[in-house]
């Protein structure tokens, strides 16, 4: 996955720090000592990728992968969505896939899902790399999805706005399309906010027409890892 060497390294000196200080750990069983793991993990990587979230929509994107469940459960939490952002990366590896917290940040940039100026219809292609998805998504059904719209800086601030819902809308809805349930997904539009490219080119405006999910559990995956954490 990307930027797994950084987080790997970090997360291997954490670990070290962690075990051999906590007493209470090495009292745990096999599968406790598991979760634990999950839970530091997800805490050490959304403070190494956190700052990775830019700044216009830091404030949406964290406000949705910021709500932690925490402890034993939240590293259970934590190991699922592991191995659901390992799924993503290799479905689709021209998306950024980010491990944030207990949840993940999926950035579908033009090489995914690109978007024609002043357009919110799915190209051919996105609409292939979107299908990409959906077996991964379905393999996770306790899980809530949030889609954030982007647009470049061309046109008015309030017209961007309005399509960059609606990118995030035709993205929703093609996957529904496709039998991921509706009631998982929540879509927004960040308009010209956080563009991750200059818009001084039309190369980098075209990065900036995209869309980014915020990857959460559910109220039953919530329940589910705190009945698996013995709480």
């Amino acid at each position: 996955m990307k930027k797994i060497s950084i987080v790997t390294l970090a997360l291997f000196m954490a670990m070290g720090t962690f075990f051999t200080s906590c007493e209470a750990i090495k009292n745990t069983n096999k599968t406790q000592r598991g979760a634990a793991i999950g839970a530091a993990s997800g805490a050490i990587i959304g403070g190494i990728l956190g700052n990775n979230v830019g700044t216009g929509g830091k404030g949406a994107i964290g406000a949705v992968l910021g709500g932690v469940v925490g402890g034993v459960a939240g590293g259970v939490i934590g190991n699922k969505m592991d191995k659901q952002a390992r799924q993503i990366d290799e479905a689709l590896p021209g998306a950024e896939v980010k491990r944030v917290g207990e949840g993940i940040q999926l950035v579908l940039n033009e090489n995914a899902v690109r978007f024609d100026t002043n357009k919110s219809t799915l190209t051919a292609s996105a609409k292939e790399n979107l299908e990409k998805l959906v077996p991964v998504f379905s393999e996770y059904p306790d899980t809530d999805i949030t889609i954030f719209g982007y647009t470049d800086i061309t046109g008015p601030a309030d017209y961007n706005l309005k399509l960059s819902k609606e990118r995030a809308a035709s993205v929703r809805n093609y996957l529904v399309g496709k039998g991921v349930a509706s009631v998982r997904f929540n879509v927004t539009g960040l308009g010209i906010a956080d563009p991750i490219a200059t818009n001084d080119t039309a190369e980098g405006r075209s990065q900036n027409r995209r869309v980014e999910f915020a990857i959460t559990a559910n109220d039953k995956m919530r329940a589910d890892a705190k009945v698996e954490a013995g709480n």
